[in-house]
């Protein structure tokens, strides 16, 4: 047997819509870095970007379950000697409610070129309107939930 290894050319991509109400943040972060990633394909390739892109909405309304609302922190640095600033859960889906998915999702991604160039198909927004009508993204199907 062969080792097939997809081309670019060969890559189908679609546009994926999530409504993000109520679900828990990773257990949504896991689905979207699998879809993100192309795991969901039978033509998946580790090292290339075969995965499909992802439009999430109603991020301001996903949930952490226990009480990560106050003990989970996200932290950024300003670049300045001792400027961490860190920021609690809920604090953060106050002030931006999408970081919080993206945080999630960039998290389970590879840390390299790879991982970059596919957060760059995840678009999160915090209402229910999203700028990507003309793609006409598609509702997950019930194999992939």
């Amino acid at each position: 047997m062969k080792t097939l290894s997809v081309r670019k050319k060969d890559i189908d991509r679609q546009w994926y819509l999530i409504d993000l109400d109520g679900v828990t943040v990773g257990r949504a972060a896991t689905k979207i870095a699998t879809i993100l990633r192309g795991k969901h394909k039978p033509s998946f390739t580790p090292h290339e970007d075969t995965g499909d892109f992802i439009v999430a909405i109603n991020a301001d309304k996903v949930v952490f379950t226990g009480n990560k609302w106050d003990a989970k922190q996200y932290h950024h640095h300003t670049g300045y000697p001792g400027g961490i600033r860190s920021i609690s859960a809920g604090e953060q889906l106050e002030k931006f409610p999408e970081r919080v998915i993206e945080a999630a999702v960039k998290g389970m991604l590879p840390k390299n070129r790879l991982g970059r160039q596919l957060f760059r198909k995840f678009k999160a927004y915090a209402g229910p309107k999203h700028p990507h009508m003309a793609q006409q993204p598609q509702p997950l199907p019930s194999w992939l939930k």
